[in-house]
């Protein structure tokens, strides 16, 4: 049975990760670096606070994780290091990023990591909309699914 991991602190759908979670019962595993609150208690998620740190999260996430299993994350470092293990990924925007996109998602963001430190004004991402969540939604239903048929 495949489980969830998720890059928990500016995840902006954890509450439907949970529900759809619930639906399946599939195990759920949030990660952060500060405190949560919210689902202490629920039986299937597992609330993980890690050392203050660059990337603690992200190394606790990439050490459990294994083929089938999602990662919800925005960070594409990550998602790689996930994909890399035959996982599954998902941005909360519902984006899915696999071995055939990875590759363009970590150009994109080193270029524009790059434009930033030259000084370049890049904007920030746009604000999280209610078609992203359920962009969401319907991207991590077909993972699931993809998951428990494989």
């Amino acid at each position: 049975m495949p489980e969830i991991y998720v890059d928990a602190d500016a995840c902006p759908v954890k509450d439907e990760i949970v529900r759809v979670a619930e639906r399946h019962q599939i195990k759920v595993h949030l990660v952060s670096n500060s405190g949560m609150f919210g689902f202490h208690g629920h039986p299937l998620v597992t609330q993980t606070v890690v050392s203050e740190g660059a990337d603690i999260a992200d190394d606790w996430i990439a050490e459990r994780i294994a083929a089938q299993d999602i990662v919800v994350t925005q960070d594409i470092p990550l998602a790689d290091r996930c994909i890399k293990k035959d996982a599954r990924a998902i941005r909360p925007n519902g984006k899915i990023l696999d071995k055939h996109s990875i590759g363009m998602s970590l150009a994109t963001r080193d270029l524009m990591t790059d434009l930033r430190s030259a000084g370049e004004t890049t904007g920030g991402p746009r604000a999280f909309s209610k078609q992203d969540r359920s962009s969401f939604l319907q991207a991590l239903e077909t993972q699931i699914q993809a998951a428990l048929r494989a």
